[in-house]
């Protein structure tokens, strides 16, 4: 018997592109996972087209038409229970959520940042850690909890800073392992392989590790 797949609404705000990297994933037979809606809070965002047009169910609750962030997201649940999601997907979501609306959907809400969290919280990452002489960047998967880019990390991706690196050149070499590692952490928990322990994202994975460790500038050969 083929087990039920984790029902997953993703919220956007703009184009989609970790979006269609999910999409991707879950249109493959044994993804334990399945998106059941696309919510914006953009009429106009791209990635609304991107899920009709993969035939994902979608709605629009733009959050300048409410008075407050309360009734904002009392409409947004309301949009997200009637796909009957089991876990809700930030993909570019830029509206910081309430901690009501966070502890309504703890441990069932998970969110993509474009650094090695914890460092570099909130905007212009790249532009940061190239200013602040970091070796490494990259990205994080996490669970969600009220304070911005805090939450227990599912998976992590790190990409070298380049000498000739600008912000744009390593946004681009981090938006690949985006791609590779939020369909990662999205099976992971399909597949029940990670469990919550205080604050930390417990992964059950037999997989193998890296060995060893990364160094950068590299170590010249003899």
């Amino acid at each position: 018997m083929v087990a039920p797949r984790l029902k997953v609404t993703v919220l956007i705000s703009g184009r989609g592109s970790n979006l269609g990297a999910l999409i991707d994933a879950c249109a493959t037979s044994n993804f334990p996972a399945e998106i059941v809606r696309v919510i914006s809070n953009e009429t106009n965002a791209g990635g609304l087209v991107k899920a009709a047009k993969a035939g994902i169910p979608t709605a629009a609750v733009p959050h300048h038409n409410y008075p407050d962030r309360r009734s904002f997201e009392a409409d947004l649940d309301k949009e997200i229970r009637a796909a009957g999601t089991q876990l809700i997907a930030l993909a570019g979501f830029m509206r910081l959520l309430t901690e009501a609306f966070v502890d309504k959907w703890r441990n069932r809400l998970i969110n993509i940042h474009p650094s090695l969290l914890p460092s570099f919280k909130g905007l212009h990452t790249h532009k940061r850690a190239i200013e602040a002489g970091v070796r490494f960047s990259g990205c994080t998967v996490h669970f969600v909890r009220p304070a911005m880019d805090e939450g227990p990390i599912i998976v992590q991706a790190a990409v070298p800073i380049l000498s000739g690196d600008d912000a744009t050149s390593l946004e681009a070499r981090v938006l690949t392992q985006e791609h590779l590692i939020y369909p990662l952490a999205l099976q992971l928990i399909g597949e029940g392989k990670v469990r919550i322990e205080g604050e930390r994202a417990i992964v059950n994975e037999n997989s193998e590790q890296l060995p060893g460790a990364m160094i950068n500038p590299a170590i010249p050969m003899a």
